[in-house]
C-alpha cells in the first residue's frame, strides 16, 4: 500500500505542497509565494496562471526533494483559499480575467443595493450575509465588466469556479469541474439546508447556472491527474475550504469544539453539529465538512486582517526583514504602550462588516517607534479575536478550549495574550500545518486508510497549552481602548 498523503494547500499569498504520512506525520513539503495585485483601492486580485504553476511547481519539487515515487503516493488533497473567483473559457481553459480574491471589495456597493428581502433570501438559504466577501458578487461583476462575458456564460461557454475547482479542472486535464460542498458554501449561492446550487439565489445575482461546477462530499472522488504531472494518475480524493479543512486537522469533530487558524486574516469556527444555528450577532453559519452525505455545520467569524498586517509591516512599511521577528520586537514594548493599529485595509470583517473602514494607526507619541507598532499589529489579531468571542457568547455559544493553527501561532507572545485577552485555554498541536492535515485526512479516508472520524481524533496531539492569567480589570481596560479604536475608524 501507498505510504503517503500529498496535500495542496493553496493560499492567499503561497501555494504548498505537503507530504503526510499514513500517520498524519508531516514528512516534506515545499512553499512558492506568488504576486498579489492591488489595481484600485480595495480591489485585490491574482493571476491564475500564478496560483496553476505555483502549485504545480511546489508539487513537483516537494516530490522530487523527497526521493518519493508517485506510487509511494495514495491520494491528493486539495485546501483553498475560499471565495477567491475565477471564470474560465470552457474550450480554451484560459481565465476571461484575474482571480479576484476573497478581499476584494468592489462588489460592496452592489452588495449593499440589494433590496432588503433580498439580503433576507440569501442569508436564510446560505447561512451567509450580502457581502463583497463571497463569490456571487465577484462572478456578477465579472460577467459584467468583461467584454462579451455575459453572452458566453449564457450559450454555457464558461466556467466558475473556487480555487478547488480551478486546480481540479488543471490537474485532471480539463476532464473534471468539481467542487465540493464546504467550498459551494460561500459563493452565496448554495442552499446549505436543500444542498443544491439554488435557483432563486442565481437569478437574483443573475449567474447561469451551466457555470457551476458539480458538488461533492468533501471525501469523494474528485478526478485523478494527468499522468505527465506527477508521473502517475494519482487521484484526487478530498476537498475542502482552508478553515474547514483545519477544523477537521484540529480534530473539531464534536459539536462545541472550536479552532482558530491564524494565517491571512483569522477565522474562529466552532462546530455545531447537524443543526445549522442562526447567529443573531453577524457571525457566519457554513457547513464545516459533509461526509457521507451527512453534514455538519459551524458557526464562523471572519477577520479579514491577520498575519497579512504582518507582512504588510515587513513589506510596506519594511519595519522587519522577517515575521519571526516581531515576538521579540513586540516583548520590548510590552502591551499598555497606547499605539493601537486597526488594520481595515479592505475594511472590517466579523461582526461589523463595515466595507467602508479604512486602517489606522492611532495614540502615537514621540515615545512611539518600532517596536509599538509591531505590538499594536499583533494585539490587533487578538482584540480582533476577542470581537468574535464576545459574538459567539451573545449567540450563546461559548467554548472552553480553543485550538489554533496557522503561520501565526510559532509567536508564543500571542498565544499568550490571546488565552490573556479571551480567558480561555488555548492549545497549539504539534502539527500546526492543521489545514494542509485536514485534506490529508479526508483523502485517507476516502482511500481507505482511515475508517472514521474517531480514528483521526486520536491522532491529535497539543504541543504546549497557554492560560490565561490577566487580571480581569486589565484586560477590560486593555479591550475598551481596542473598541475605542475601532470606533474612530468607522466614523
Amino acid at each position: 500500500m501507498a505510504k503517503y498523503l500529498l496535500s495542496i494547500d493553496q493560499g492567499t499569498t503561497s501555494s504548498r505542497a505537503i507530504l503526510f504520512t499514513e500517520a498524519g506525520q508531516l514528512h516534506a513539503s515545499a512553499q512558492q509565494e506568488f504576486a498579489q495585485h492591488f489595481p484600485q483601492d480595495g480591489w485585490v486580485e491574482h493571476n491564475p496562471d500564478d496560483i496553476w504553476q505555483s502549485v504545480l511547481k511546489t508539487c513537483q519539487r516537494v516530490l522530487k526533494e523527497s526521493d518519493i515515487a508517485a506510487t509511494d503516493v495514495a491520494a491528493i488533497g486539495i485546501t483553498n483559499q475560499r471565495e477567491t473567483t475565477i471564470v474560465w473559457d470552457k474550450t480554451t481553459g484560459k481565465p476571461i480575467y484575474n482571480a479576484i480574491v476573497w478581499q476584494d471589495r468592489r462588489t460592496a456597493e452592489y452588495c449593499s443595493a440589494l433590496a432588503d428581502n433580498d439580503k433576507k433570501l440569501v442569508s436564510d438559504k446560505t447561512g451567509l450575509l450580502v457581502d463583497a466577501y463571497f463569490s456571487a458578487s465577484k462572478i456578477a461583476w465579472l460577467l459584467a465588466n468583461v467584454d462579451g462575458a455575459r453572452a458566453k456564460a449564457e450559450q454555457g461557454q464558461l466556467l466558475f469556479g473556487t480555487v478547488d475547482s480551478y486546480l481540479i479542472w488543471q490537474l485532471t486535464g480539463g476532464r473534471e469541474h468539481r467542487t465540493d460542498a464546504t467550498n459551494a458554501s460561500r459563493t452565496l449561492l448554495f442552499n446549505i439546508h436543500q444542498q443544491y446550487w439554488d435557483d432563486e439565489l442565481l437569478t437574483l445575482f443573475n449567474i447561469p447556472k451551466a457555470m457551476l461546477p458539480e458538488v461533492m462530499d468533501c471525501s469523494a472522488e474528485f478526478g485523478k491527474c494527468k499522468p505527465e504531472f506527477f508521473g502517475r494518475d494519482i487521484p484526487i480524493l478530498a476537498v475542502a475550504g482552508d478553515q474547514q479543512a483545519a477544523l477537521i486537522g484540529q480534530a473539531c469533530f464534536d459539536k462545541g469544539m472550536a479552532k482558530c487558524t491564524y494565517g491571512t486574516g483569522a477565522f474562529l469556527m466552532l462546530n455545531t453539529g447537524e443543526q445549522a444555528l442562526s447567529s443573531q450577532h453577524k457571525l457566519l453559519t457554513t457547513i464545516a465538512y459533509r461526509l457521507n452525505g451527512q453534514v455538519s455545520y459551524a458557526i464562523e467569524g471572519s477577520i479579514f486582517m491577520a498575519g497579512a498586517t504582518i507582512q504588510w509591516l515587513r513589506d510596506g512599511l519594511k519595519l522587519i526583514n522577517d515575521a519571526s521577528e516581531s515576538e521579540a520586537l513586540a516583548k520590548k514594548a510590552g502591551l499598555d504602550h497606547g499605539v493601537f493599529l486597526v488594520p481595515a485595509f479592505t475594511g472590517l470583517g466579523a461582526p461589523y462588516w463595515d466595507a467602508d473602514a479604512r486602517g489606522a494607526i492611532l495614540g502615537l507619541t514621540r515615545d512611539s517607534g518600532i517596536n509599538e507598532i509591531i505590538s499594536a499589529a499583533l494585539q490587533s489579531v487578538v482584540y480582533q479575536s476577542k470581537d468574535l468571542q464576545n459574538a459567539m457568547e451573545l449567540d450563546g455559544l461559548k467554548p472552553q478550549v480553543l485550538r489554533v493553527d496557522g503561520g501565526m501561532v510559532a509567536n508564543n507572545w500571542l498565544l499568550t495574550l490571546l488565552a490573556d485577552v479571551l480567558n480561555i485555554s488555548v492549545q497549539r498541536p504539534v502539527v500546526v500545518e492543521t489545514t494542509a492535515l485536514g485534506v490529508a485526512y479526508l483523502a485517507g479516508l476516502q482511500a481507505g486508510i482511515f475508517t472514521s472520524t474517531e480514528q483521526i481524533a486520536q491522532l491529535w496531539q497539543c504541543q504546549h497549552k497557554f492560560v490565561g492569567k490577566m487580571p480581569s480589570q486589565e484586560r477590560q481596560a486593555l479591550y475598551n481602548k481596542w473598541l475605542a479604536a475601532v470606533a474612530k475608524v468607522q466614523a
